[in-house]
């Protein structure tokens, strides 16, 4: 049996773009993606504290340091620059992986800067 856990993820995420003239999906700062282990082009849950919708789309990488989370096609229409959002990624584990797993979690400020990290980022 497995079980689908939670792996990595984004809290109080500030959208800073929209663009619906695009193919679709969110861009992510790389280093944000990289310190939540999340992947470059994996599936993800983006949840809009500000308006409620909730949608699944992939995580496409921006450019490092620039703090970017845009929603890209379709997905422009979910959400407004400013809306804060939750990003979350997941994955099949083994019953003995998910006993002993711990998402990577980041949470950030209005600035799209991390102010907290926990799970395995500090192991």
């Amino acid at each position: 049996m497995q079980k689908i856990m939670l792996t990595g993820k984004i809290h109080t995420a500030r959208l800073t773009a929209c663009e619906l003239d695009y193919e679709g999906s969110l861009e992510i700062d790389l280093d944000l993606l990289e310190q939540s282990e999340i992947m470059p082009y994996e599936k993800i849950l983006v949840v809009n504290r500000n308006n409620g919708e909730r949608l699944e789309t992939y995580a496409i990488p921006g450019t490092r340091g620039s703090r970017v989370f845009c929603l890209n096609g379709p997905a422009a229409k979910r959400g407004n620059v400013g809306d804060v959002v939750t990003i979350m990624a997941f994955s099949a584990l083994t019953m003995d992986e998910a006993r002993n797993h711990c998402p990577r979690v980041i949470v950030l400020d209005g600035e799209n800067r991390v102010i907290m990290s926990k799970g395995e980022l500090l192991k």
